[in-house]
């Protein structure tokens, strides 16, 4: 399952996704994964969660986000909620790149049986029609 969290900058976006993560760790019997860019979470995420800023492992661009996760699902099979800060930082600001990366990401979730959860910067008009087909939530 995909749920996306959109807004415009400054609407915060990233404080209900660190509501959502730090709820999400005293649900979980599994691991919580928080995916950051740059350390500006570190003290809001609870320390139960596993907090990773993607800077530190060098990943730029749709596939490297996605290879991560991907990653991330392989090693650890009790993975139960997944979030991506900012994930328009990451890949890129295209919007085609948007798509593929949620199709990809939606696939990635039933297969690995895990809550995926993006917050990206856009208005809730301005999100693809094949994106809002498959989300859970804006």
């Amino acid at each position: 399952m995909i749920t996306l969290i959109v807004g415009k900058k400054g609407s915060g976006k990233t404080k209900k996704l660190i509501e959502r993560a730090n709820a999400a760790v005293q649900k979980s019997d599994g691991n919580v994964v928080v995916i950051e860019k740059g350390l500006k979470l570190t003290y809001d995420i609870s320390h139960q969660a596993r907090l990773i800023d993607v800077e530190a492992y060098g990943i730029q661009n749709i596939d490297g986000l996605y290879g991560f996760i991907s990653g991330i699902c392989a090693g650890n099979y009790d993975v139960t909620d997944l979030y991506i800060d900012s994930t328009l930082k990451v890949i890129g600001q295209d919007q085609k790149a948007l798509v593929s990366f949620v199709q990809k990401a939606n696939s990635l979730s039933e297969l690995a049986n895990t809550k995926i959860t993006l917050s990206v910067s856009m208005g809730e008009k301005e999100v693809p029609e094949e994106i809002k087909k498959i989300i859970d939530q804006i």
